[in-house]
């Protein structure tokens, strides 16, 4: 297991709780107005955004959506989720994203096999599970180091990396895989054009890419590539997703329109895409 996060600024983490608790109560309560004020003391408090308060503003509407969600929001997020990951993912909101992967693939090649598959955002490691017999070597991808922990402590992966999964596309040395998935992942985050040119990178020719969206009504995008939804994760339009797919070579083998999740019981609509580099 290999880690290369930053070590975090200092801050006052009293100050902190406060200061996002009154933007929580006064965004609940409607008023978010005086939200928005709150939140932008928290982001003063804490600059690397631990809480998400940049997403929460893009929510609600008062501030512009960012690039991404903030790496010390998402890792601590699922940090602090680690233990109950998989009953809150799976149990409470219906999550089945690998498996139905694992279906589409199987529609597209009953006897699809992979000498090497990379897992971005691979949490405890669903994929891993779903995919297991088709992949002889599998290597795991995420931000929180309480979730890769997990992932190893179950065993499915051969290698297992703490890393932002851009930088990690980026950066890495590895021989290139046959098969790259990352479902739950384009949710934290927005702007797509180095998400899609790292794994343009570092997919071998005639190689796959698996991924999920979350999405919106065409009309509820007004034009725009992406937005941030209810619950404070990405919806990506797919338009947008195709266009990056064509830029970087990609031919599209699958476009699944699915119920990603549930959120307080409606259902999350989502894609459910496979591509192929040429």
């Amino acid at each position: 297991m290999t880690t290369n996060n930053e070590t975090p600024a200092a801050f006052d983490e009293e100050a902190l709780e406060e200061a996002y608790d009154r933007a929580l109560r006064l965004e609940k309560a409607g008023d978010f107005e005086a939200a928005s004020l709150a939140y932008q003391e928290v982001l003063k408090i804490d600059p690397s955004d631990h809480g998400g308060a940049a997403v929460r503003l893009a929510s609600m509407g008062k501030g512009e959506v960012p690039p991404k969600a903030p790496d010390a929001y998402v890792a601590t997020l699922f940090d602090q989720h680690a233990d109950m990951f998989d009953t809150i993912l799976v149990d409470q909101l219906g999550y089945d994203v690998p498996l139905q992967l694992r279906e589409v693939l199987l529609e597209l090649d009953e006897n699809c096999n992979f000498t090497r598959m990379l897992d971005l955002g691979c949490g405890t490691g669903l994929s891993a599970d779903a995919l297991d017999d088709m992949a002889d070597h599998k290597t795991g991808v995420d931000l929180s180091e309480n979730m890769i922990e997990i992932a190893y402590e179950k065993g499915d992966y051969d290698e297992l990396f703490v890393s932002e999964v851009v930088l990690f596309l980026q950066k890495t040395t590895a021989d290139n895989w046959d098969l790259i998935v990352a479902t739950d992942v384009l949710p934290y985050m927005g702007a797509l054009e180095d998400f899609f040119a790292g794994l343009k990178a570092r997919v071998n020719k005639g190689g796959m890419i698996a991924f999920s969206s979350e999405t919106q009504p065409q009309d509820v995008f007004q034009g725009r590539d992406f937005m941030v939804g209810a619950y404070q994760r990405f919806a990506h339009a797919e338009s947008y997703l195709r266009k990056l797919m064509e830029a970087n070579g990609f031919e599209c083998l699958a476009c699944e329109n699915i119920t990603v999740r549930h959120e307080q019981g409606q259902p999350v609509p989502g894609q459910l895409i496979v591509a192929r580099v040429n």
